[in-house]
């Protein structure tokens, strides 16, 4: 008797990634970050502030990033074909991937150029760095409030938040230095704000790359116990044993899964086999929010080796 197999979901695309449904979102923190940017570049030559200049960084950076975001949403959105048989959706995560990389790299920067300013001292303006630290604060807040909703449906949209919310964290120590260095007189305000500024980036960069990373490697989707879809498989009606589990991610939004199932022989006659096959579905799709599975059917005492069955 040879192996069964089907899908526990329709043949055809897996549907919208989580990332598109907020492109029109992402596409207006661009273009309030990319005023923020100017802004801040102008205002941190006028000042003579590492500080803004730091986050003018982290703002172009977060500018760039968003941008990969939607060009690898737009091409997600591409259908399927016989050499790409799921899609585009991977570059949304390579976008993420490459995001994390960038931060990195700014908040190393910036650490460095502002060791070198405490054994430099420069004078700032800090009134001038205090009003655009105070409109980037105001600005990269609105941009948090639009993409909240999406972050914790998308690895991409998720970035974006990290970025916008990592740069307001920015904006709010830039806001300080300025303060304290009108209240107090000394410049050195400004490097530190720019230290403190790189120490927020990175925690939440090394989390964004390895999440990131942990989908390119195909491991289990973040929050999805297998031994517990393990269980609810093998407690269906007719169905005996699981083995050669495997889930993934396709994207932010898309868990995948495929199993060979041990079947009792009745569930192989007749019209058990799709009814079977129905409710291994409707068990992860319920239970576990997995709508693409793939099944291989077997009966009791079915072996794979070299084409027999035994």
């Amino acid at each position: 008797m040879g192996a069964g197999h089907d899908h526990g979901h329709a043949h055809g695309a897996l549907g919208a990634s989580a990332g598109s449904r907020h492109s029109a979102r992402l596409k207006t923190v661009v273009a309030t970050s990319t005023l923020i940017l100017l802004l801040q570049i102008v205002g941190g030559v006028l000042s003579h502030s590492l500080a803004l200049l730091a986050d003018a960084g982290h703002t172009a950076t977060d500018v760039f990033g968003v941008t990969m975001a939607l060009v690898a949403i737009r091409y997600a959105a591409r259908p399927a074909n016989p050499e790409r048989t799921f899609g585009y959706y991977r570059l949304e995560i390579l976008a993420a991937a490459a995001n994390a990389m960038l931060l990195f790299a700014v908040a190393v920067w910036v650490t460095y150029k502002a060791v070198l300013r405490f054994s430099e001292p420069v004078e700032v303006a800090s009134g001038t760095m205090l009003t655009i630290a105070a409109i980037g604060m105001a600005v990269n807040l609105g941009g948090l409030l639009l993409l909240r909703g999406g972050k914790d449906e998308s690895l991409n949209i998720r970035g974006a938040y990290m970025e916008v919310l990592a740069d307001m964290l920015g904006s709010v120590a830039v806001l300080i230095a300025a303060l304290l260095i009108r209240t107090t007189g000394w410049h050195g305000w400004d490097p530190v704000a720019s230290i403190v500024i790189g120490a927020m980036i990175l925690p939440r960069t090394w989390l964004l790359l390895r999440e990131a990373v942990n989908v390119l490697l195909e491991g289990t989707p973040r929050g999805m116990d297998l031994s517990a879809v393990r269980d609810h498989l093998r407690g269906t009606d007719g169905v005996t044993d699981v083995h050669d589990l495997h889930a993934w991610t396709i994207t932010s939004g898309l868990p995948v899964l495929s199993a060979h199932i041990v079947v009792e022989p009745r569930v192989l006659n007749g019209e058990q086999t799709g009814a079977i096959l129905n409710t291994l579905r409707e068990c992860l799709h319920g239970h576990f929010d997995v709508e693409h599975s793939t099944f291989q059917l077997e009966p009791v005492g079915y072996r794979e080796s070299d084409g027999i069955c035994v």
